[in-house]
């Protein structure tokens, strides 16, 4: 509609000068007999004037990453954050996925070391490198039980930073994180669909979810009728939506075929960008009714050296004029072996990397 607008406008204008034209001296009738005396007309009034244009809607800058961790063997957050922190604080908005929890007052849930818990003083480091929101809808928010995801989502009080995608029960893990950039609103929701973190339900504290392949079982219709339900309200109230799913299969660059259709849903129900992750790997991109959909962005801070494809990612630095995306431009990086910082890479490494975003066939 906002492009109709636009273009009557044009149309207008462009009627006006033809009207003009219309009435110059050298289409004038040839000179007559001349009239009888008669009663002076009322006079013409004044055109109207022209339609005043419309001023261009404002600029701005979403930066989105994928899976952070600073915890285990990152031996220093902050360095880790460090190299990129003037490009993420040059953003309008800097999001990505919190994979951890900011408390460890409980018993650990995962086996092994997997278990990821810190302080909630790792937030500051977080602000400081420019991040706005983060999605706690993943699979490790539940790693150190409920008291620590409590006090997880209550630690972003006064942070500078919103939460998203979890929350004391349902109605609170399904609210978006709203960001207000001159006049323009977006919102974001995250969803896990990889378990292990409860589910959010009314009462019940957890990640919003959503079952599905390949992880929690078929696709469940209830879930996903209450994360579009979701979508299409955040649509009505602000002007961009982006969704932060958690799914897919670990180590894999294979999307599986219920993410295309949950994908396709909530591109029906408002979403404006949909940026996944979880796999530890970067997976494929498509469009779905001019939607871009980044399935997987890799690991952004991670300790897992065990492998090339856990140590690279993308981060997507997008431009918005007004609700309407215009630019998506995906910056590879790889991981410092010591730190674990991203470290952006060009030429041959870089072209490998982004060619990982297209989709198989």
């Amino acid at each position: 509609m906002r492009i109709s607008v636009r273009c009557a406008g044009a149309l207008l204008a462009l009627a006006v000068l033809m009207t003009a034209g219309a009435c110059s001296d050298d289409d004038a009738p040839a000179a007559g007999p001349e009239p009888e005396p008669s009663s002076p007309a009322s006079p013409t009034p004044p055109p109207d004037p022209s339609p005043v244009p419309r001023p261009d809607p404002p600029e701005s800058t979403l930066t989105i990453v994928g899976d952070i961790m600073l915890v285990r063997g990152v031996p220093d957050p902050a360095a880790a954050l460090a190299p990129l922190r003037g490009r993420l604080a040059g953003a309008d908005v800097t999001v990505g996925n919190l994979e951890q929890t900011l408390s460890t007052n409980g018993a650990p849930q995962q086996p092994n070391d997997d278990s990821f818990g810190g302080p909630p003083t790792l937030l500051e480091p977080l602000a400081r490198a420019g991040f706005d929101a983060l999605s706690l809808a993943n699979n490790h928010t539940g790693d150190y039980e409920t008291t620590a995801l409590l006090e997880t989502i209550r630690a972003f009080d006064g942070a500078g930073i919103e939460a998203f995608g979890a929350g004391e029960g349902l109605p609170e893990a399904s609210r978006p994180a709203v960001i207000d950039v001159e006049g323009v609103r977006f919102a974001f929701l995250g969803f896990n669909a990889i378990g292990e973190t409860p589910q959010a339900a009314r009462g019940t504290p957890g990640a919003l979810s959503v079952r599905m392949p390949p992880r929690t079982g078929p696709l469940n219709s209830a879930d996903l009728d209450h994360l579009a339900s979701a979508v299409g309200r955040a649509d009505r109230s602000a002007d961009v939506v982006v969704v932060l799913p958690h799914w897919g299969g670990n180590y894999t660059r294979v999307v599986d075929p219920a993410q295309r259709a949950v994908a396709r849903r909530l591109v029906a129900a408002g979403a404006d960008l949909i940026v996944g992750g979880h796999p530890h790997w970067v997976q494929g991109a498509e469009e779905i009714q001019g939607v871009p959909v980044f399935y997987s962005l890799g690991n952004f801070v991670f300790d897992m050296d065990f492998m090339a494809q856990t140590m690279e990612g993308v981060f997507l630095e997008t431009t918005w004029r007004g609700d309407e995306l215009v630019e998506v431009r995906p910056v590879p990086y790889r991981l410092d072996p010591v730190s674990f910082a991203p470290r952006v890479v060009r030429g041959a490494g870089a072209d490998a990397i982004l060619g990982d975003l297209r989709m198989p066939h």
